[in-house]
């Protein structure tokens, strides 16, 4: 079975999908796109040699019988509306990061896919699939530096164009929300945001860098920097304290070089080309997936406890203080646990 997809915005990450989809992945191809710039979706078309209809919304997609499974790469105050309409037509729907933009939107789609009463969502927290990340919670999960007790992480980017207000906290954070519940099996209780002196780098207004202080059920202790506009390259740092030992996320692979009087190696600065392998992982095991009619991936569940979180973070950024996050229980249709392909 050859899975039909329609995308719902051409953006940059949409066009990325069509492209990888249509050339690199398997099992899947593009038969009907839609952008709220209807000259640029047609361009996509055109450019990408596809065999696909452009429409005029996305509820014509999602509505369209030609069209097995939805991708939402549009912008992301418009993903609550087109992943409701996407359960509400039967349809599986892989939503790109936000899930939606509050934490009620998030919940409202969990509750829509509850009383559907079949798991149809899965949100694009990439970071899961990264080869790195995978080596890391292998390691964790065998019990071999014994039982996590902290956890310190870093979030860094040359630069963020655009980014204002608390965007830190509810764009950039949100990959490590999602990545270490998944990696320590284990939900949040607590945040603290401490702010340290501020790089002259920001935009007027903006506060970076930020420390994110996060206590877990299990009461393992997480810090993270995140720093967005740090100059240097893109820099994704993880390190996981046991009983036992330690163990690092892997950097990614570079030539090391002797020249000039050095001894160097490259950083990446592009985010895409650092967790570029993860996504071609990422949308082939949806596919997959998809086409058996099971969901092994990040949930709406996730997305909401992720929009949850960094609300406790905003809220904490805001007070100065150690903000609790009432997460509620798990819902048993939820409770599958992810498992490494």
């Amino acid at each position: 079975m050859v899975l039909k997809i329609g995308v719902i915005g051409t953006g940059a990450i949409g066009q990325d999908h069509i492209r990888r989809i249509s050339n690199t992945l398997s099992g899947a191809k593009i038969v009907a796109v839609t952008d709220v710039n209807a000259e640029q979706a047609h361009a996509v078309v055109k450019n990408e040699n596809l065999d696909a209809k452009v429409y005029e919304s996305g509820h014509e997609v999602i509505n369209s019988n030609d069209v097995d499974a939805v991708i939402v790469t549009s912008w992301g105050p418009t993903h609550e509306e087109f992943v409701l309409a996407s359960i509400a037509a039967g349809k599986p729907v892989f939503c790109e990061k936000p899930l939606a933009t509050t934490a009620e939107g998030c919940k409202r789609i969990v509750d829509a896919e509850l009383a559907h009463g079949k798991q149809l969502v899965q949100v694009g927290f990439m970071r899961r699939y990264d080869k790195g990340y995978r080596a890391l919670k292998r390691v964790v999960d065998n019990g071999r530096i014994g039982e996590p007790l902290m956890v310190h992480c870093a979030h860094r980017a040359p630069s963020a164009p655009g980014c204002t207000g608390d965007m830190a906290l509810t764009d950039s954070f949100p990959h490590e929300i999602d990545v270490l519940r998944w990696l320590l099996n284990d939900d949040y209780v607590s945040a603290q945001v401490i702010l340290p002196r501020n790089t002259r780098f920001a935009a007027e207004g903006v506060q970076d860098p930020h420390i994110v202080l996060l206590e877990t059920k299990q009461g393992i202790r997480i810090d993270t920097e995140i720093f967005v506009n740090c100059q240097y390259g893109y820099d994704i740092q993880c390190q996981v304290v046991g009983e036992t030992g330690t163990a690092n996320l892997p950097e990614p692979s570079s030539v090391l070089m002797r020249s000039e009087a050095k001894l160097s190696t490259e950083i990446l600065v592009d985010w895409k080309d650092r967790f570029i392998d993860s996504y071609d992982v990422e949308l082939q095991e949806w596919i997959n997936c998809t086409v058996k009619g099971e969901m092994n991936g990040p949930s709406a569940w996730d997305g909401y406890v992720v929009a949850v979180t960094a609300d406790a973070c905003v809220e904490a950024k805001q007070t100065g203080q150690i903000v609790p996050i009432s997460i509620p229980e798990r819902p048993a249709f939820y409770s599958k646990q992810y498992v490494l392909q």
